[in-house]
């Protein structure tokens, strides 16, 4: 029997083993129970109350050594997390626990091999929690396990004890453990090209404190409250929602109420996020291994009617068809639906942008129009505008409840669809601000290095008026910058091309990628000539562009434009495409100004007046990570610095922008090195005059 389970813990690993146990010789044990979803079955509920939790301490791991663990957890005898824990008043902290998993926990012992022993690595202290699933010497990455302090990074204080209380009196209690064990871990495959070959790379998830906080507390209120009940939750980028909208799919679609009643017959997941539905399907097939619970709907209207009629349990379609969900919805009152629509839905403009703006004039246009003060043919609404409008044109139905993701809500949105606070004001039902977001280091702060092209001009001159700069130096790097007033797309070419040549291109290794934002389509295609003319003048070779718009006619000319006329391959290859060495600008308009997710762009050049949400959405296409990426910039031509401040303010209340960057900082610098007394002033002139001679 032991034999067996190791063999089946060194095959499937300790998550399947735990859910689904292991046969030997056609004898079937059960590992683990875990809770049912209702009480239907009291004798399942029996079983699961006779799990055994188990904490160990200072549990010896090794048959090599004399090294021991701080705290193992266990389920059942089976160890399933490890804890290393530090305390300030020793001179240690959670940083020290993280190395000490890095250089001292072997992760080829046993206890340690990925997915085969223990699942989930803690390094804990007084004030701050951290964890990781995959233990991988100095290459660990440990992600925080922490709840939050002011809208930012960390843990609140406590009066009561230490500011991680909450890991034993809540996250391992054994209801809360057994549900992260039995409900969220999930062990994600992604196809990785290298060379012209793929391979398989396994992680396990194991969810961050603000995603579980959200399930838990959305799925609470659903089974409080039943249907009928509308939920903004304001997650940023960086947050991980397709894992956060994978398990409240899942965990609303099996939510009972006291009564032991289903509360939704079916779930609904409106997304254009083409990995989405896989991933749910992988993700609830762990859980259940029963296939068929997500079905994907997109072909037609009959198609998602037919879905929603016969109570599929979760169905996945787009946003184009957003409108026929909700009246469908309406005409089968006896049945109740959870509906989560995704943000991501707002990506790459196009032509699934045009089918739903058309979709949503031609459907109650004139009641829309007259409930929700407008139609739908502003240009500046978009598909969140689209989102509230169609649900208020249809009114209050008791048996829908709505669960929106976003990283931005507008102020209508907020006020439709937010919850009351104390104060009487709309507020989201669960936040993850861009701040927190930014301190955990899962995104960049894009305002770190933000100017304008104002500011960066009086920067040059103030460099080229210093008497202490090597005139003939610095001339070179700079008089460029002087000479140019960028009123034309001609000076702004050079100005952006000479930039990112000299200040981007060394960043994340060489790799690192550029967005010009332009004011229309027009403005596009005229970019796209000027660079290539000042390339071809210039006889630069390693830099070139590509544009991203949807087909127009221009009405000066009268010439039809398309993106891939223009780039000399389809709309849908551009993104692969711009990720290649080959490529190191997009110009765009509106297309790809949201939603587009690349972590080589380190750079963007704004050519447009930005206000509001779109400042926030167009400059975050900078925000996310990746190895090598140490910092972004934005040169903005067309704003001022208070009003991207002004934009910002909402989503990261800390946003700070210095009024200009001052060039005696460098002389601080000199000043603070000086101190140390390692360089001297005789050393530097000596090795000028070498460089010189």
């Amino acid at each position: 029997m032991i034999d067996r389970l190791c063999q089946e813990l060194n095959l499937r690993g300790m998550l399947d083993v735990l859910r689904y146990g292991i046969t030997d010789y056609g004898v079937r044990f059960k590992l683990a129970y875990f809770k049912p979803a209702s009480g239907l079955n009291p004798e399942t509920l029996a079983l699961y109350n006779q799990n055994i939790l188990t904490i160990t301490r200072q549990v010896r791991y090794s048959t090599c050594n004399e090294n021991s663990i701080d705290l193992l957890l266990s389920i059942n005898g089976l160890p399933v997390a490890t804890v290393e824990l530090k305390n300030q008043f020793t001179g240690q902290d959670v940083e020290k626990a993280k190395q000490q998993y890095r250089r001292d926990r072997d992760d080829r012992e046993l206890l340690f091999q990925f997915k085969r022993r223990a699942l989930v690595h803690f390094a804990v202290d007084p004030d701050e929690a951290w964890m990781t699933t995959r233990l991988d010497g100095s290459k660990t990455r440990f992600l925080p396990f922490n709840q939050g302090y002011n809208k930012g990074a960390g843990n609140p204080p406590n009066p009561n004890g230490y500011k991680t209380t909450y890991l034993w009196e809540e996250i391992w209690l054994k209801d809360s453990w057994l549900d992260i064990v039995g409900r969220f871990l999930h062990l994600e495959q992604d196809t990785i090209k290298l060379n012209g070959k793929s391979a398989k790379k396994e992680s396990l998830i194991f969810p961050r404190f603000h995603q579980l906080d959200v399930v838990r507390k959305l799925t609470a209120d659903a089974k409080a409250k039943g249907a009928g009940q509308n939920y903004l939750i304001q997650h940023s980028a960086g947050s991980g929602k397709s894992n956060s909208i994978a398990w409240l799919a899942y965990q609303l679609a099996n939510l009972y109420n006291d009564y032991n009643a289903r509360v939704f017959d079916s779930v609904i997941v409106i997304t254009d996020r083409r990995v989405l539905d896989q991933q749910l399907q992988d993700t609830i097939y762990q859980f259940d291994h029963v296939a068929g619970v997500v079905q994907k709907v997109d072909r037609n209207a009959s198609q998602l009617a037919e879905a929603l009629a016969s109570g599929t349990n979760i169905i996945i379609t787009t946003l184009q068809k957003f409108p026929f969900v909700l009246d469908k919805i309406g005409e089968l009152p006896k049945r109740n639906y959870a509906l989560i629509v995704d943000e991501a839905h707002s990506s790459q403009g196009g032509e699934a942008s045009k089918k739903m703006k058309e979709v949503l004039t031609v459907i109650d246009l004139s009641r829309s129009a007259k409930e929700s003060g407008g139609s739908y043919g502003n240009e500046d609404e978009d598909e969140e505008d689209w989102v509230r409008k169609s649900m208020l044109s249809r009114g209050k139905q008791p048996n829908l409840s709505f669960f929106a993701f976003t990283a931005t809500p507008k102020p209508k949105t907020l006020e439709v669809f937010g919850h009351l606070n104390n104060q009487g004001q709309p507020e989201p039902f669960h936040l993850y601000s861009m701040r927190q977001a930014i301190e955990e280091g899962f995104i960049m702060d894009v305002l770190q290095n933000y100017t304008t092209y104002k500011t960066y001009f009086r920067l040059t001159k103030a460099i080229a008026d210093d008497p202490q700069i090597h005139k003939k130096k610095a001339s070179k790097a700079i008089a460029r910058f002087l000479s140019l007033h960028p009123h034309n797309l001609a000076q702004k070419t050079e100005v952006i091309v000479e930039h990112f040549r000299q200040c981007v291109m060394p960043k994340i290794g060489g790799k690192a990628k550029a967005m010009l934002v332009t004011a229309s389509r027009p403005h596009v295609i005229r970019y796209k000539d000027e660079f290539d003319k000042y390339l071809k003048k210039q006889g630069y070779n390693d830099i070139k562009a590509l544009v991203a718009f949807t087909a127009f006619i221009d009405r000066e000319t009268g010439i039809s434009y398309t993106e891939s006329d223009i780039n000399g391959f389809g709309e849908r290859e551009l993104p692969e495409k711009f990720e290649t060495d080959e490529y190191q600008l997009l110009i765009v308009a509106d297309k790809y100004q949201t939603g587009f997710d690349q972590p080589l762009l380190h750079t963007m050049y704004v050519d447009k007046k930005l206000s509001g949400v779109k400042a926030v959405q167009t400059l975050s296409r900078l925000n996310r990570t990746c190895p090598g990426k140490e910092d972004t910039f934005v040169l903005d031509f067309a704003n001022e610095e208070q009003e991207i401040i002004d934009a910002f303010q909402p989503y990261y209340e800390q946003t700070l922008l210095a009024a200009t960057t001052n060039p005696n900082r460098l002389y601080d610098l000199k000043n603070r090195i000086d101190s140390f007394q390692i360089i001297w002033t005789s050393e530097v002139v000596f090795c000028q005059g070498i460089t010189n001679g």
